[in-house]
């Protein structure tokens, strides 16, 4: 049975993980500035979401026959980059014509829908391989040997609740200046940056060898 002591230390390494600038932190700061908190805490859950998915497809193997397929690595790999880069344009698009682009703003016209905020957090957290290698590194270290199914579970929720509370903080933090984040210049050279950012990593993702 899993000890106390393991599921502290593995709450830890999952928030190193959590904090890490990368995929998940730039679309949830991106929901959360173009939509506001909801929105990003939306993400947030998505992300949470994906992080269940592949702890507990560590724990069933299947994310040791995505890091053994050279071939179902490359196409979760692809699809994930190909995410990342369509998020990444849309941000620049959105920078270009000094606003926010369609389906992911609050504005009258186009109201920012939930399942949009949600759906963007699981599926760049899903089609990221790299979790389910991640995972699969960590995970053993904290299953016991003769671990059961309730121990994959406890440290799956474990994750889950840990990114769920990093991410609503960083959601909280982002909104609590999106006065000043709307103004138009900064609005604007913040969906470039963002925009840059997601683009560079979708490149990197598609470029990454299993």
């Amino acid at each position: 049975m899993t000890s106390m002591g393991q599921v502290a230390a593995f709450a830890g390494v999952i928030a190193l993980a959590a904090a890490s600038p990368g995929p998940d932190f730039a679309v949830v700061v991106r929901r959360s500035m173009v939509a506001g908190r909801r929105h990003g805490v939306l993400a947030g859950l998505g992300v949470a979401t994906g992080v269940f998915v592949w702890s507990v497809a560590a724990a069933m193997g299947v994310a040791a026959l995505l890091a053994a397929s050279a071939v179902a690595f490359t196409v979760v790999k692809l699809a994930g980059a190909a995410y990342l880069l369509w998020l990444g344009v849309t941000a620049l698009l959105a920078a270009r014509r000094g606003g926010a682009a369609p389906g992911i703003t609050d504005a009258p016209r186009a109201p920012a829908r939930p399942w949009v905020s949600y759906r963007d957090g699981l599926l760049c957290n899903v089609f990221n391989p790299k979790c389910g290698v991640f995972f699969m590194a960590v995970l053993p270290q904290f299953v016991p040997m003769d671990g059961r199914p309730a121990d994959v579970l406890l440290l799956a929720s474990v994750a889950v609740a840990v990114t769920v509370a990093w991410f609503t903080t960083v959601a909280t933090l982002v909104a609590a200046l999106r006065r000043v984040l709307a103004r138009p210049r900064i609005r604007r050279t913040l969906d470039a940056l963002t925009g840059a950012v997601l683009v560079t990593l979708g490149l990197r993702l598609a470029a990454t060898s299993a």
